[in-house]
């Protein structure tokens, strides 16, 4: 809608001491117009350069002055060429004046819409702020600006100041920086200005953002702190994790004349029936089905609504506990941000009043929310004070999910102290690992925090948008190599490497490191070598190390038909699970039973009596969990009569280890029951062969 629309004129310094960024400068706004082609196609922008030898704007020819600023793109709806004029900005060889450049940018929002569309026209400079303006005619310099901010305010306007600082500062005169540093704090003051400082092209580039979420309520209603005891509030998504952009599928058919043309694929899916594929189904015919084993239970939507569980849209205050029993790492999800009701006066003091009490005493709240009505979830978090720092801005909180019991994952981790003294490292060794990660502190003392979060862009991404606007213009473009300032987030920085090489060469000194070679052997060579044994937990390990040599050996296919000889489990695992027939489950089984026979009659039985177990297990779990009880207890019953003549008591005493008894009633509640003596039988059978 028109009235979304953003309007925005980016107010860019070129003057030769910002030539060293004027790089950075381009990629950041070149970004910034690529986003907008994406999520807001229909936002306007202008162009507004300062420095340059030239001078080209209105104001200069209506009443003079405004030199050395040059409008380089009118305002106009965001498109290919502004990336392309954003991406060979002018370099200027003078210092220019970004009060003027302020002031020609309000001049063409002014002209352009008026006293329209108030609340959605913004400023955006980019400059060093190390050279002095130009004192005013009348007045002081900061009347001038307060009179600016005054008319900014009037029309409605935001501005946002990104001062490029870190080596561009060093050897400019304080006094003058300084004096600009408190023009452009008065903006922030009289003005909805946001100003940030930045040291370096990685925060330059994540310090503007080129994408604008706006914020929109998950909940509006009362706090139930108790049943007589209610608050007004108003619950925003303070952060959100930034993802790919949805691709759409993208239609040639559609004539290169029509200008009109959404290009758009859509979709439409036929159900027919298949006793006679003519026929289309009916929407109100159909019935959604899920599988249970082999088969397909039917379940109509009435029946899911019957069961669906549906709490009452609310917030409930559990209760409070002290802020050393929340752990901060079980924070889950993205923050949420409770502020009272908008207007209503006593549901900010009473908000304001249990954030500072619950600062005073250090404590949080526990909440029950439901969001929404319908929400089939419930969240339960803890509700954190956030006293604001100013006075027109009143407290709130932060609110962050906690997990349930089932969502922990608590990892146990041995000790150094349980290895031997052999293995620990000694006082030398410690003190070196010690200095190491010391001196590779990302927030050094006294010095600038590196790869700040809120200045560090996501380099995925940052390379993504890069990428699709180079494929968009040449479609048969190669992936280009990564960008210069986006290694500086993704690899190791070289300088501070080369400056704390002495502790890396200490490190290295006192850490000798070992190739640590090893043999991969088949499984069958592995299984002949060791050792036969009667020990349960030996015949587990030699089983386990099997697998896992014929794991490495062959990794699981896609497409598995048929159960070979080296990885015969995992080939049943993967036919079992194949879903494109139901005849595969019924195919496994049998392949796992001529397998196992196979593995009986081999004249290296002895070798094979462990695959052989292997494969019963598998084969017991599979027909357990399809509800095939059948053909499991045919073959036990079978090889039992097998072992019987064979007098083979090696591989009674293994299946009696390994509990393989027959599946009972329990196990399998569609079993075609045997009586139960057939299980005694068998296992009393086995224990008089051994």
């Amino acid at each position: 809608m028109a009235r979304n629309k953003e309007k925005l004129v980016l107010l860019l310094d070129v003057g030769p001491s910002m030539h060293s960024v004027l790089t950075e400068v381009e990629k950041v706004c070149s970004m910034l117009v690529e986003k907008k082609l994406i999520y807001s196609k229909n936002d306007e922008m202008g162009v507004v350069v300062v420095g340059t030898e030239e001078t080209n704007n209105d104001l200069k020819k209506e009443v003079g002055g405004y030199d050395n600023i040059v409008v380089l793109q009118d305002i106009k709806v965001v498109d290919g060429d502004l990336i392309d004029t954003l991406q060979k900005l002018p370099r200027g060889t003078v210092n220019g004046d970004f009060l003027d450049a302020i002031v020609v940018g309000m001049d063409m929002l002014i002209k352009r819409y008026k006293d329209i569309y108030k609340g959605k026209k913004r400023l955006c400079l980019i400059t060093n702020a190390i050279h002095p303006i130009k004192d005013s005619l009348e007045g002081s310099k900061e009347d001038q600006v307060r009179t600016i901010a005054v008319q900014m305010t009037a029309q409605g306007m935001k501005m946002e100041s990104l001062v490029v600082r870190g080596s561009l500062g060093q050897g400019a005169n304080k006094r003058i920086m300084d004096e600009n540093d408190r023009l452009l704090s008065i903006f922030s003051e009289e003005t909805r200005t946001r100003t940030v400082y930045v040291d370096s092209p990685i925060s330059l580039l994540g310090a503007l953002k080129t994408r604008r979420v706006t914020p929109v309520t998950v909940f509006r209603g009362d706090l139930e702190v108790s049943p007589k005891m209610k608050i007004k509030v108003w619950v925003y998504k303070k952060t959100q994790e930034e993802r790919f952009p949805t691709l759409k599928k993208y239609s040639e058919k559609a004539p290169s004349t029509n200008k009109f043309a959404t290009h758009q694929v859509k979709l439409d899916y036929e159900y027919k029936s298949i006793d006679d594929s003519s026929k289309v189904v009916p929407p109100e015919q159909r019935i959604k089905g899920y599988r249970y084993g082999p088969q397909v239970v039917p379940i109509s939507p009435a029946e899911w609504d019957a069961v669906k569980f549906k709490p009452e849209k609310g917030i409930k205050l559990l209760g409070f506990t002290d802020a050393s029993n929340i752990i901060r790492h079980y924070y889950m999800k993205d923050v949420y941000l409770f502020i009272a009701e908008p207007g209503n006066t006593r549901a900010i003091l009473a908000v304001s009043s249990i954030a500072r009490a619950m600062k005073e005493m250090n404590k949080v709240a526990i909440l029950r929310c439901v969001w929404r009505q319908g929400q089939q979830n419930v969240v339960v978090g803890v509700l954190t004070p956030n006293i604001s720092q100013n006075d027109r801005i009143p407290d709130s909180f932060y609110f962050n999910v906690l997990p349930f019991v089932e969502d922990v994952r608590e990892y146990q981790f041995p000790s150094f102290n349980s290895l031997p003294a052999s293995l620990q490292p000694n006082e030398q060794q410690q003190k070196a690992a010690d200095e190491f990660v010391q001196r590779l502190d990302l927030a050094p003392s006294g010095k600038e925090e590196m790869l700040l979060p809120d200045f560090t862009p996501n380099p995925v991404l940052e390379r993504f948008y890069r990428h699709l606007e180079l494929k968009s213009r040449q479609p048969d473009a190669a992936v280009p190599p990564i960008d210069d300032t986006l290694k500086r987030i993704t690899e190791p920085d070289p300088n501070l490497f080369s400056e704390n090489k002495s502790v890396t060469d200490a490190l290295r000194k006192h850490f000798e490191l070992k190739e640590n070679p090893k043999l991969k052997k088949s499984a069958r060579r592995l299984l002949r070598e060791k050792p036969s044994s009667s020990n349960e937990e030996d015949v587990n390990a030699d089983v386990s190390d099997a697998q896992t040599v014929s794991s490495i050996e062959k990794p699981p296919g896609v497409g598995i038909e048929k159960i070979g000889d080296l990885t015969p489990v995992q080939d049943f695992e993967a036919i079992m699970s194949r879903r494109d027939s139901s005849d595969w489950v019924r195919t496994a089984i049998m392949e796992m039973r001529d397998k196992i026979l196979d593995l009986l009659s081999d004249p290296h039985k002895e070798d094979n009596h462990l695959k052989a177990v292997e494969c019963i297990a598998a084969l017991r779990e599979g027909c357990i969990l399809e509800q095939e009880p059948e053909p499991y207890n045919n073959l036990m019953r079978y090889i039992y009569r097998y072992c019987q003549e064979k007098g083979m008591s090696s591989f009674s005493q293994l299946l009696v280890a390994r509990e393989l008894t027959l599946i009972s009633k329990s196990e399998s509640a569609n079993r075609f029951h045997a009586p139960m003596f057939f299980e005694c039988l068998l296992l009393s059978l086995l224990l008089d062969a051994i």
